[in-house]
């Protein structure tokens, strides 16, 4: 029995590595227009959903994230690759899906959890290149030696973060070591995550008038209300908004440092709001997250893109504005075309998805594949329960209406496929998969996800690995 769970590299293919990263051409035509490769500054928040008010939210009072969307470009169908922090992580930081970089939960929970030693990563790439790399806030993906960070700031203590004033005294001190050096600065909030106490709703004065549970709605897509439901929820905006006073924070912090006009920023969260049937699915409120960019003088203020935006595009992007070229073995594109405003007429049409674990009792692997109106999920453990059915205490009880409570057993013990027309149904309320009208489109996106995964060399494609990876977690 040893043997038969022991552990195996999760990669299907050995990885094509280029020793030395040359210089793109596109990119290299963005340089000679702005005289110097652009600092790059990449900022997440943890667990936070499109709730901002750039995003329509009336509850988003996030006005420095606002300002970043007017300055720059908002991305209106942006998703993460994985609804879990770990995995979502390292997809930002390979270019690659979990199922193909190897951390498929999260970091230190399994033997079978974390990036392949040859792959190369974001700062490894960028240091070679001669910048000069920092990270403050979580990194939460393993092993830790193949990041190769020059300045850390609470790398292992992420609570810490919600001392957003720390946060931008950190990046002044990361600004004045970098000196004349293109630098790479990777900011990780820990709001809005839980816990959702007295602290999440006021820490250190901020934010200065948070949010009572009377002034604020559930989220939409819950279809779930009372007093609990709301305690939490405006513990979850109250965190939000303390990042949010991070950010301008941080944004003068940049300023100051005379690097307002040459830096690249990036902000995304790492995945959706963790509540039932958002954070660990494939839900859209998991996987969809707010994604802005702001570049100056390259990316005209105001800007929305509507275009389908995944975190495995992040790395390409930044090395293509670098004027580095990427791995050969990568899974997303270089968004400079879509900052620039030319869209090539052969960008994705549909956007992958994937969950495999989060914690190694959470195991319960499920891929998914959407295009501009429908969604399929196809759950590969189907035949037992969801072994996580909520999270944080929001669960089926709270449910309004036999709909909700239906929507909600399902996600508790799904079938093996959820369709969903997401232009009538975008909350995914009713699951279409048995209904013979939509045959033809449940074959066509069964078909579009089987490419998809192959494409990408999906270990779980493979029956026997299922079954062993099941039997390495059961253990």
């Amino acid at each position: 029995m040893k043997e038969t769970i022991s552990r195996r590299s999760f990669l299907t293919r050995a990885l094509t590595l280029p020793a030395l990263y040359a210089v793109s051409g596109e990119a290299a035509a963005q340089f000679e227009l702005r005289g110097k490769r652009p600092h790059i500054l990449l900022i997440t928040t943890d667990d936070q959903g499109t709730t901002l008010g750039c995003y329509g939210d009336p509850l988003g009072r996030t006005p420095n994230m606002d300002r970043l969307a007017a300055e720059g470009m908002r991305f209106t169908r942006a998703y993460v690759t994985h609804a879990s922090c770990s995995p979502s992580r390292s997809s930002i930081l390979t270019g690659l899906y979990p199922h193909q970089n190897g951390q498929i939960g999260l970091a230190g929970a399994h033997p079978e959890y974390g990036v392949k030693r040859n792959i190369p990563t974001l700062p490894g790439i960028l240091k070679e290149s001669g910048y000069y790399n920092g990270i403050i806030g979580k990194l939460h993906v393993t092993p830790q030696e193949i990041f190769p960070f020059d300045f850390e700031w609470w790398k292992h203590q992420a609570l810490k973060t919600r001392d957003v004033r720390e946060v931008a005294r950190r990046a002044a001190m990361f600004f004045d070591e970098a000196g004349d050096r293109p630098f790479f600065l990777y900011v990780n909030y820990f709001d809005p995550h839980r816990p959702y106490n007295e602290e999440a709703n006021q820490y250190m004065g901020l934010p200065e008038d948070p949010y009572t549970p009377e002034e604020v709605e559930p989220f939409p897509y819950l279809h779930a209300d009372g007093d609990r439901v709301r305690r939490e929820v405006a513990g979850y905006y109250n965190a939000q908004r303390r990042a949010d006073a991070g950010l301008g924070m941080l944004l003068e912090t940049l300023r100051e440092a005379g690097h307002e006009e040459d830096t690249l920023i990036i902000f995304l969260g790492d995945h959706g709001v963790p509540f039932v049937r958002a954070k660990t699915t494939c839900y859209e409120a998991g996987e969809e997250v707010p994604f802005l960019v702001r570049w100056p003088g390259v990316i005209r203020p105001g800007q929305v893109n509507h275009d389908f935006i995944s975190s495995v595009d992040i790395l390409p992007t930044i090395l293509d504005a670098a004027g580095i070229a990427p791995p050969a073995h990568r899974a997303g594109r270089s968004l400079i075309p879509l900052l620039t405003g030319s869209t090539p007429a052969d960008w994705r049409k549909t956007l992958y998805g994937e969950y495999t674990a989060h914690a190694a009792q959470h195991f319960y692997p499920r891929r998914s594949i959407r295009d501009r109106r429908y969604k399929l999920i196809r759950n590969l453990d189907h035949t037992r329960p969801n072994p996580v059915p909520q999270i944080g205490p929001v669960g089926i009880k709270f449910a309004e209406d036999d709909e909700t409570r239906q929507a909600y057993e399902t996600s508790m013990h799904p079938p093996e496929f959820e369709l969903y027309d997401l232009s009538k149904d975008p909350h995914e309320m009713h699951n279409l998969a048995g209904n013979p009208e939509m045959k033809p489109v449940l074959e066509r996106m069964k078909a579009e996800l089987q490419r998809r995964r192959e494409e990408t060399d999906d270990p779980l494609l493979d029956p026997e690995e299922l079954v062993r990876l099941k039997a390495a977690h059961d253990l």
